[in-house]
């Protein structure tokens, strides 16, 4: 479950509230002195690093079709 952040208007009061990504309900109200709370835009908390998470990623050429993957053998890729 994501960890969204809000922040007060009113006494500037930072807090977080995990929710469902499928919650609608948005907190409105800081806990601290009831006023109007409003949730931040904040940064993810992790990144995708390593192959395949690009867009050029999928279309590199598998290590078979270099032949290096087969040692003198047949390669099945490259027929």
């Amino acid at each position: 479950m994501p960890i969204y952040e809000y922040k007060c208007s009113s006494c500037g009061n930072e807090f977080e509230k995990m929710q469902s990504i499928n919650n609608d309900e948005r907190i409105t109200e800081c806990p601290s002195c009831k006023g109007q709370a409003e949730r931040k835009v904040s940064v993810t908390s992790y990144h995708l690093t390593g192959s395949g998470f690009y867009n050029t990623d999928k279309n590199a050429a598998p290590a078979c079709a270099t032949g290096s993957c087969c040692a003198g053998g047949a390669c099945p890729v490259n027929k």
